[in-house]
């Protein structure tokens, strides 16, 4: 068993502790904040605690909200933005180790 303690903003590589999914939480309100566009080889899930972002998944733009999950499928394109009045999410990577191709 690990007790991993986190703060407000942490990556966890689930190899480390024999997970096969790795975990981002992020939690900010800097508006229009958020990672350039990519893919994973995996699915990547956004579980939104609250707050919202603009994502945009191949191309499409969605309002992501507190109380909603948004899985993005593998090799699938994405991005998100934050919104005005913050964003507080945990995103869930299907994989042990962070794998990610760069777009732009």
């Amino acid at each position: 068993m690990h007790v991993i303690e986190v703060s407000t903003t942490d990556s966890i590589e689930g190899a480390a502790y024999g997970a096969g999914v790795s975990l981002i939480q992020v939690d900010t309100d800097v508006e229009g904040s958020g990672p350039r566009l990519h893919t994973h080889p995996y699915a990547e899930t956004f579980v939104i605690h609250a707050g919202s972002a603009m994502f945009t998944v191949d191309g499409e733009d969605v309002v992501g909200r507190a109380g909603q999950v948004i899985v993005v499928p593998p090799t699938t394109p994405h991005t998100f933005r934050v919104l005005p009045g913050g964003y507080r999410a945990t995103h869930v990577h299907a994989n042990d180790t962070f794998v990610t191709d760069w777009l732009e």
